[in-house]
């Protein structure tokens, strides 16, 4: 994919870190940050533009610290993520805005819907872990065996984390050179329904850049991501006041179930959207739903 000036442009945090983002759909439309997952970046995105656009959305993603090209930010929790999606959004001169994101990314959103200012005007959380402390949630039930062992390293520190980290990113190298479908490799117990997302050509070109992206600038970024999950968030879901949609899928190994059925009982007045036939990929063919809620707050007609 080549770089284009809208796919990457930087912005100073208050604390002198640059910070990477894109944008993606209509320049006029209503924005939305997205939140990727981890590991991912500003390339994490629904793949057809044109669906974006369509939707009438201003689509804004960027790299979380240590991913991309954004400068790391060491002991990072995951409330800090609003500072940066503050100084990208008062870059572009962004009032109101919605926040979107999955897996990793949705800790994210609903740092963003706790503590956005009110300027957040509605946050979707897809599959989305739960609080490692999270009382009465049994956090690995149902996960897959190789999520819970790379939570282990992260509950070990840094010093564990980081050459497990840096082996993974080069079996990605060497996976994704042979076949751009498996950039979550047949060692995960993936349900048939991400398998057939991640066949999806218009997903695999998007992995294959997402991927180069990943292997190129280092481990970082995945490694802050997995300890910050195991700490304190920094924040309370009682202090969310946007409106929150919770959505998950009964056949997710990744985040299962129990995570978004927890969320759902502890967000204010949350909206639960529950998949029982999909896993832990969204299917391109959603991307219109979706972002119909983003920017309307109904699910379309």
């Amino acid at each position: 994919m080549p770089t284009t000036e809208r796919d990457r442009q930087l912005v100073t945090t208050a604390d002198g870190r640059s910070v990477c983002f894109a944008e993606w759909g209509d320049p006029a439309g209503f924005p939305v940050v997205l939140m990727h997952g981890t590991p991912g970046g500003r390339y994490n995105r629904p793949p057809d533009e044109h669906a974006v656009a369509g939707a009438g959305v201003r689509l804004v993603t960027y790299d979380r610290p240590g991913y991309g090209r954004s400068d790391r930010l060491p002991g990072r929790v995951v409330v800090d993520c609003v500072a940066d999606v503050t100084a990208i959004v008062d870059h572009l001169g962004l009032d109101r805005f919605a926040v979107t994101g999955s897996s990793g990314g949705g800790p994210h959103v609903l740092a963003a819907a706790a503590h956005g200012g009110g300027r957040v005007v509605r946050a979707r959380c897809n599959v989305g872990l739960a609080p490692y402390d999270a009382d009465g949630l049994d956090y690995y039930a149902g996960m897959d065996p190789m999520n819970v062992e790379e939570f282990g390293w992260a509950l070990d520190g840094e010093q564990r984390l980081v050459p497990e980290v840096e082996r993974l990113l080069d079996e990605m190298r060497e996976r994704m050179a042979a076949d751009a479908t498996k950039f979550i490799s047949d060692d995960w117990k993936l349900d048939e329904a991400d398998r057939a997302v991640m066949a999806d050509p218009r997903i695999v070109e998007q992995n294959r850049v997402i991927g180069a992206e990943l292997v190129e600038c280092g481990q970082w970024g995945w490694v802050d991501d997995d300890i910050a999950f195991v700490k304190p968030w920094g924040f309370d879901l009682g202090d969310i006041v946007a409106p929150v949609q919770v959505c998950y899928g009964l056949k997710d190994v990744l985040v299962p179930p129990g995570h978004g059925e927890w969320l759902a009982r502890h967000i204010p007045q949350a909206e639960v959207v529950v998949n029982d036939a999909s896993g832990h990929l969204t299917r391109p063919d959603e991307v219109g739903a979706i972002m119909h809620w983003l920017v309307s707050g109904k699910q379309p007609a």
